[in-house]
Formats: structure tokens, C-alpha cells, sequence
């Protein structure tokens, strides 16, 4: 039990001694104590005075000495007006601190028999990954490792967006300019290599609609965007891609072996960045499965009269009457669009597991369209829809702006892992620390270092907000970095390497805890209810930011408290006792966000 539980059970019991009645429901009320006055917790009387019939004050009064009186936990306590603060004694936190030692996965919640997917990553064919996908993935990893610390069984899947007229561009631009290159012949990687002709596609609309504009006698660069994309509708790359995509749904043999040859390259590419990353799914699903069973719904939403065709044959769903708009899912040609896929995934996905919640980690962008799933969703009968929960996000920028991948100015996944590689290899080595270290043991340090820093760096911001990205800044070994805990944990990793060579074996024995060390503690005791709230919130960023609080106490108490120079033997167990618990937690606390600790830097 936690303290708030703890005090809330022993004041239960007092109200009922000292008044004759249990305490009204909601009536105790609990906060930590304002650090202008002493004490651990406070608890607010005035809920309470129907039942004392007294003042505040003399309310507080009489259950603080009922506490004190009965309790050995409780050190000492103060009235300030309605407000009684209790202060809670060295010896209960002394108790706390061999419990959580003593337990084998402390901050594991048990089993809430729950279910939950989460789908992250969801990359398109035609583009490697880039810092936005990280942030995808990073979030995404971490949300479902915090769900999974929080007790629930999680099903982490992804859902590759493999067919449509993304890919079909890439396909057009690589049939025309392509002169046959491979990952194998060129050299590049495969899903950078689609992701060139899905830029050279764009190059190619751009020619194309200049000149048309330029054949009516509009100057490019003064056209309005209306006569811009009525340009770019009549393009002949534009018609080639639909008509590849309407090919690609018909079952076109050729079509479709050069789809799969060009995906293949890019999933060879995908799976070595997300192991780089050290991100796995339970399942993948692919659009070109589920697209059909989307459309068979939409057959059946027409039937009940859920959507309607428009004269060009095009199907749509009015949400007008829910204050939204008319949302399109089929075009009038047949083909299908993001939506008609989700629908199709989404109960495909029901009916293989029964989840009790749906969390899809997708941008901010398209906050949009997941409340418009669900509205449909329900609409066609399905009661698992309100389980659906869009973990929206904000966008990643850098210091010269947002990134475009038709333009090519993206920050590719690839080259940052790389950047940030070498940014921790630099870092390191002018520590001159490494010396002894064999060039393995080193390289295999540089690329934690680096990944830690950039998951950290991303995964401590809030999710829903858009967060600006500087390397160097992500790297630094001070604040409030992945760098800096992965430090803290390798400097009690020293201290613990030393005592056990020098014979000193760490131990809890009740010796007296300094006030820093109750701090400590304090910070360690609540690591479970951070747990459970950040699983609550959807938000790592609460793990990442005690990590660091975490981290912040200790070094603050190494600095000022000997550790394997005191001289009492049982003093110095227990306090080597107490710093490898703090490693256990700060281990398991950077363990949900994805992030490991080195032994030694």
C-alpha cells in the first residue's frame, strides 16, 4: 500500500473511534504537504465537520493525536487552521525501502486482465523513415512497455499503408527514369532507393504542370492554387499513377509483380532501421489485406442506408448531423481510400483479439480522421467503436522548419541513429574515461549512448506537443538528457564494483536513514503510482521526467554523503543496499521508454 493509502486507512479508523461513524464517502482528502510547512501529508478536515461537529482546527487536533497516539508510523504532526500535517517517521520509510528492495520487479503492477493494442509506426511504401516516424515509433514503443508495466497484456502491431497511389508513383517515376536500379546494383539502401523515385515523381509533376500552365499562357509561378491543381489533375504522370492504382485493384499481373519487387525492397529497408532501434511488432497487418474487407463494409453501410453513391459513383458518409462533414470512402472509380482501410483493419482486428482498447499513435494531423472511424464505426453497429483512442501527437520540427518528403527535405531515421552514433563516439572519447575499454565494448557503448539520447530526448517531451529536435542538445551528459541517467546509473554501478572488491556486501538492517536518504525513498515509493498514472495519461513523458528526478536526488546525495568511505560498516551496507535499488529502478524506469543503462561509461 502507498502512504496516501496508508494514511487514508488509519484516518478511516480514527474518524470511526473518536466519532462513532465511518467517514463519508469522498470525505477524506489527501495531498502532499506544502514545503513551507512540516510534514509528509496533509489531510483537509473540512469534509469532515458534519461528522466532528467541531472547528476545523479542533477536528485536526483530535484526529492528529488520535494518529500519534496509535500509530508508530507517525513521527509528529501540526495543525494549520483546517489543515492537519503529518509527519511520517524514519522508521516507516525504513520499512518502505526493504520492501521495495526485497521485490523482484518492483513498478510491475499485477495483471489487470485487460487487453490492449496499439498500433505505431504505420509507414507508407514509398519513403524510408524518417524523424517523424521516430517519434512515432519511439512513442509507440513506450506507450505499449508502459501499458504492459501497468498490467494490461498488450498486442503491439503495425499497420504497413502498402498499396495506393503513393507507391503507385514511386512505381510510375522508377518505370520511367529508373533504368532498372536496385538495391543490389546501386548500392542504396531499399527503402531509401523508392523513396528517390517517389521524389523524382514530384519533380516530374512539377515539370509537367509548368508546362501545361505555361501552354495556356499562365506563368507558373503566378498561378493560383486552383489552376495549379486543375494543371496537375490533366498531367500525364498524374493520369499514369491513377491508372496504375486502378490496375493494381483490378489484379493486374504486371502491375502487381513490380509492386511487390519495389514493397520487398522497402521492407528489407524497414526492418533494419526498426532493429536499430530496437522496436518489434507482435503483428503487422498490410492495406492490400483489409482494403477489401473496407470495402465490403461500405457495401453494407450502402445497404442500410448508412452512405450513399453520388451521381459519379463515388460513396460517402454524411456526418453533417454530428457536426462534422461528408466524409468520401469510395472514389468514383472504385478504388479505395485510407479510410475504406481502416474499417476493414480495425474489425479484422476485433475479431482476431477482442481488445478492450484501441490505441492508434498517429500525428496530430489526423486527429480528423480517427474521430470520423469512430462516428462510422458505430454507425455500422459496432459497440467496441467508443474502445478506440487516438494517442494524437505533435509534430517534430527542426530549427528550419517542418520537413517535406515530396520536396526530399526530410531527416532521414537512418542518418540520425548514424548522427547520433558518432555525436556519443565524439562525446565519449574526450572523456578520456574509455582507455581500458576493448574497441567492441566501446562501439557497443557509443550506440547506447547515442539511441538513448535521442529516445529520451523525444519521449520526455508531452506527446500532444509539437517539440523542436537539436542533437547536440539531446547528447549533453548534464540536465535533463538520456546521457545524464545513463551516467547516474554507471556511477553506482562503479561504487557497487568497488565495494564488492573490497569484500562489502550491500544490505538493508535498519540503521538509521539520513533525511536525504528518506527523500530518496520517497522518491523510489512512488515510482509505482508514476506507473500507473503515466499508463493513465498515455504519457512516457512522465516515467522519462521521474527518471531524471530520480537520478537528479542521488547525485545531489553522492556528492554531499560518503558512501564507501563510512566508517560504520552497517551504515555503509545499507547505504550500498540503498543506491543499487535506486539502479533497479532507474533500470526499469528506463527499460518502458525503450532506453538501456550501461554498466560503465
Amino acid at each position: 500500500m502507498n502512504l496516501d493509502g496508508f494514511i487514508a486507512e488509519k484516518v478511516a479508523c480514527a474518524i470511526e473511534s473518536l466519532y462513532g461513524t465511518q467517514a463519508p464517502e469522498g470525505g477524506i482528502q489527501l495531498s502532499p504537504t506544502r514545503k513551507e510547512f512540516e510534514g509528509d501529508v496533509t489531510l483537509v478536515t473540512f469534509p469532515l465537520l458534519r461528522i466532528s461537529r467541531k472547528s476545523p482546527e479542533a477536528t485536526a487536533e483530535e484526529i492528529g493525536a488520535y494518529l500519534k497516539e496509535n500509530l508508530p508510523q507517525i513521527e509528529s504532526y501540526n495543525v494549520v487552521k483546517g489543515f492537519l500535517n503529518i509527519k511520517i517517521s524514519p522508521a516507516y520509510w525504513c520499512d518502505v525501502f526493504g520492501e521495495i528492495a526485497a521485490a523482484k520487479d518492483y513498478g510491475q503492477a499485477a495483471p489487470t486482465g485487460r487487453t490492449v493494442m496499439v498500433e505505431f509506426s504505420s509507414p507508407n511504401t514509398n519513403k524510408p523513415l524518417h524523424l517523424g516516424h521516430i517519434r512515432n515509433n519511439l512513442l509507440g514503443w513506450s506507450v505499449s512497455r508502459l501499458l504492459e508495466a501497468a498490467g494490461n497484456k498488450v498486442i503491439k502491431v503495425n499497420l504497413v499503408n502498402d498499396r495506393g497511389i503513393h507507391i503507385c508513383k514511386s512505381m510510375y517515376a522508377w518505370l520511367m527514369r529508373g533504368n532498372g536500379a536496385t538495391p543490389q546494383s546501386t548500392g542504396i539502401k531499399g527503402d531509401h532507393l523508392v523513396g528517390d523515385y517517389y521524389v523524382e515523381f514530384n519533380k516530374m509533376l512539377t515539370e509537367e504542370t509548368d508546362a501545361a500552365l505555361r501552354a495556356t499562357g499562365i506563368d507558373p509561378k503566378e498561378a493560383t492554387d486552383n489552376q495549379k491543381a486543375e494543371a496537375q489533375h490533366n498531367t500525364e504522370c498524374q493520369k499514369a499513377a491513377q491508372a496504375m492504382l486502378l490496375r493494381w485493384e483490378q489484379g493486374d499481373p504486371e502491375v502487381r509483380a513490380l509492386w511487390a519487387k519495389m514493397n520487398g525492397w522497402v521492407y528489407d529497408g524497414f526492418d533494419t532501421t526498426y532493429k536499430n532501434l530496437g522496436i518489434s511488432f507482435d503483428k503487422i497487418y498490410y492495406e492490400s489485406q483489409t482494403y477489401l474487407l473496407g470495402k465490403s463494409l461500405v457495401d453494407e453501410g450502402l445497404a442500410k442506408g448508412i452512405f450513399y453513391r453520388r451521381e459519379d459513383g463515388s460513396v460517402w458518409c454524411d456526418l453533417t448531423a454530428d457536426g462534422l462533414d461528408e466524409k468520401l470512402l469510395l472514389r468514383g472509380d472504385g478504388t479505395s481510400v485510407y479510410m475504406t482501410q481502416d474499417l476493414g483493419t480495425a474489425c479484422r482486428r476485433h475479431e482476431e483479439y477482442g481488445f478492450d482498447e484501441m490505441i492508434y499513435v498517429v500525428g496530430n494531423e489526423q486527429n480528423y480522421h480517427f474521430q470520423v472511424l469512430k462516428l462510422i464505426l458505430g454507425k455500422l453497429g459496432f459497440d467496441w467503436a467508443d474502445a478506440i483512442y487516438h494517442m494524437s501527437y505533435g509534430m517534430v520540427e527542426l530549427p528550419e522548419g517542418k520537413m517535406k518528403s515530396r520536396e526530399g527535405t526530410v531527416v532521414d531515421a537512418d542518418d540520425l541513429i548514424e548522427r547520433m552514433y558518432q555525436t556519443a563516439k565524439e562525446t565519449s572519447l574526450e572523456s578520456g574515461k574509455l582507455e581500458d575499454m576493448d574497441p567492441a565494448e566501446q562501439d557497443k557503448l557509443f550506440m547506447m549512448l547515442g539511441l538513448g539520447a535521442l529516445k529520451y530526448f523525444i519521449i520526455k517531451v508531452d506527446p500532444r506537443k509539437t517539440m523542436l529536435f537539436d542533437p547536440r542538445e539531446s547528447i549533453d551528459f548534464n540536465g535533463n538528457t538520456g546521457p545524464f541517467i545513463q551516467y547516474t546509473h554507471a556511477r553506482i554501478k562503479s561504487v557497487l564494483r568497488k565495494a564488492a572488491e573490497q569484500g562489502m556486501t550491500p544490505e538493508v538492517n535498519g540503521s538509521e536513514l539520513l533525511p536525504k536518504e528518506i527523500e530518496l525513498v520517497k522518491i523510489m515509493a512512488g515510482f509505482p503510482d508514476k506507473v500507473v498514472e503515466a499508463a493513465a495519461a498515455h504519457s512516457p513523458a512522465l516515467v522519462a521526467n521521474y527518471a531524471y528526478n530520480l537520478a537528479k536526488e542521488f547525485n545531489q546525495y553522492y556528492h554531499d554523503v560518503s558512501i564507501l568511505r563510512e566508517p560504520d560498516s552497517k551504515v555503509r551496507a545499507q547505504r550500498l543496499q540503498l543506491i543499487a535499488v535506486i539502479a533497479k529502478v532507474l533500470v526499469k524506469a528506463m527499460d518502458i521508454l525503450g532506453i538501456q543503462l550501461p554498466e560503465r561509461m
